[in-house]
């Protein structure tokens, strides 16, 4: 049995037929009928002509038919595409005709999206609609998604290849999103690591022994129960959230709201028994606090004794936020991956009692950190190197191969990822992240690393959040700037200065700080500098 995700996944469903697969609010579908779904929409792509490599984008919010699509498009050896539901005209036309896209799926309350820009695009054989809104039909060619289902038959399973291409769109925080290609068989190994060791269990060694140890967890009733509140259309929500559970036959319950809703979050772990949560950082974690404290003072607290482990990855995790959640949750696991779309760094645990640090983690076995001349960082040295990801390393960038020689470089015949974050070395062989080299500000001389400050900006009491940027300045070349959210305390600008003055070097203290009442991310709560820097230029006066 081969490597890939279609065919171990077809092979749970015929271990664990009746086991839940997929939860969608009050829409609870088994193994057996999800695998039935996606091969049904995997023949409405086969009728349309599409087969292997070909590219089908996925242009919805989390729901069930989010992952029967991605499924289906696995089961013809396609290649699913994410695209985020927060693009418009432009944004969504270049990433569907930079990824070659034949087919669509996509919610029919972002039709009106879809319909300004299907003329552009004369690769697309296929357009299918969920309707999310009673608003199908704006698109003049697209054909119903539950048509499709009832219109077709499963189609026949096939054989399918470990070499076949899995990519994931990234638009990173600079420039035009970009596919990141991995071989299946890689990605795929990558992922049963992640799941297993959650529930105490080994790792499969091969495809064939994944459907025995998933029946032996399906008895002991100790199945993963996941919630990706993290958006689908971003690895950390799709790959932490709903791949690894798969992979263990475990559930998917993906959420109601557009946007986090921390009471349904709550509610959701509380009727569902969920035993994983996935989240980004502080920007999800803070709002889950204040909703488990604001149960408690009403007198209706959520029981949340079947949570084992919150993962997070890719974001700023501070350890003031990993503790006051610990609080709440004792017993709970907190598991924070560092990495991107290109690469897998490394990871820290916390749990209660335990003594971490933020931006502090054991390296993964193959991770490395280089200087600018190709040196090893020597631990303790207190160099700054650039962090190489190694192990599961992606093929490279969809149609950039320029991109891709920079980003993905072998040293000592031993293949890399640089996505350019920078880092040192401690004397025990920890990771100390310092951020993104692109966006590291330089103001008179001296290299700051916006995570570090902005960390010490959420501490000042009242802050809720913080994103830090660099503002051309005639004095220092580039003057820190803070764009800082509050949770409606009082707050002023010279508090804030002399906080960060307390915990960090003078020169690393914002010289000036903006208030805005919401820090721009993403939707999966990544920091979103362009338009943070565009807020403090306009609030500044110096557009």
């Amino acid at each position: 049995m081969e490597l890939h995700y279609a065919t171990i996944w077809e092979s749970i469903a015929d271990t664990i037929p009746n086991a839940t697969a997929v939860v969608h609010g009050d829409t609870v579908t088994s193994w057996a009928d999800y695998d039935e779904r996606a091969a049904r929409i995997a023949a409405a792509f086969a009728a349309a002509g599409l087969g292997h490599d070909s590219k089908i984008g996925l242009y919805m919010y989390n729901c069930n038919e989010y992952l029967e699509a991605h499924y289906g498009a696995f089961k013809i050896r396609g290649v699913p595409v994410n695209v985020n539901y927060r693009y418009l005209d432009d944004e969504l036309s270049y990433l569907l005709d930079n990824a070659d896209a034949e087919a669509l799926v996509f919610h029919s309350s972002l039709g009106d999206r879809v319909a300004h820009v299907v003329d552009r695009l004369p690769k697309l054989k296929l357009l299918i609609e969920v309707d999310d809104d009673g608003g199908s039909g704006r698109v003049e060619r697209a054909l119903r998604y539950d048509e499709r289902l009832a219109t077709n038959e499963p189609m026949d399973r096939i054989a399918r290849s470990e070499d076949d291409i899995y990519m994931l769109y990234t638009g990173g925080t600079t420039g035009m999103p970009k596919g990141v290609m991995y071989d299946m068989a890689s990605h795929v190994k990558l992922f049963l690591r992640s799941g297993f060791p959650f529930l105490g269990q080994r790792v499969p060694k091969a495809a064939e022994d994944v459907a025995p140890l998933v029946r032996s967890i399906t008895e002991s009733g100790n199945r993963m129960i996941a919630i990706p509140c993290a958006p689908l259309m971003h690895g950390t929500g799709l790959w932490l959230g709903a791949f690894a559970a798969h992979l263990t036959g475990g559930e998917v319950i993906t959420l109601t709201n557009h946007t986090l809703d921390p009471h349904e979050v709550l509610r959701t772990v509380q009727a569902r028994r969920a035993t994983s949560v996935v989240i980004v950082g502080d920007a999800f974690a803070k709002p889950l606090i204040a909703a488990i404290d604001e149960a408690s003072r009403r007198g209706e607290p959520y029981d949340l004794s079947s949570i084992g482990v919150i993962l997070s990855s890719g974001v700023m995790w501070t350890t003031e936020v990993k503790d006051q959640l610990l609080e709440r949750i004792p017993h709970v696991v907190l598991f924070d991956a560092i990495g991107s779309t290109e690469g897998s760094m490394g990871n820290q645990m916390s749990t209660r009692g335990g003594s971490t640090e933020t931006a502090k983690f054991t390296q993964n076995p193959r991770t490395k950190v280089f200087t600018e001349d190709g040196r090893e960082v020597t631990p303790g040295s207190g160099e700054v190197g650039v962090v190489a990801a190694g192990g599961c390393v992606p093929l490279g960038y969809y149609k950039d191969p320029d991109r891709t020689a920079r980003i993905f470089r072998t040293i000592d015949g031993v293949r890399y990822s640089f996505p350019g974050d920078l880092a040192q070395v401690a004397a025990d062989g920890t990771l100390i992240l310092l951020g993104r080299g692109s966006q590291v500000i330089n103001s008179g001389g001296e290299k700051i690393f916006p995570e570090e400050v902005e960390e010490a900006v959420k501490r000042v009491p009242g802050v809720r959040d913080c994103l830090v940027v660099g503002v051309d300045d005639e004095r220092f070349g580039q003057a820190v700037t803070a764009v800082a959210a509050t949770d409606g305390t009082a707050v002023d600008e010279a508090e804030v200065i002399a906080h960060v003055k307390t915990q960090l070097a003078r020169y690393k203290a914002p010289k000036r700080v903006v208030f805005v009442s919401e820090v721009p991310r993403t939707p999966n709560g990544k920091a979103d500098y362009i338009a943070a820097k565009q807020y403090a230029l306009d609030a500044l006066g110096l557009t």
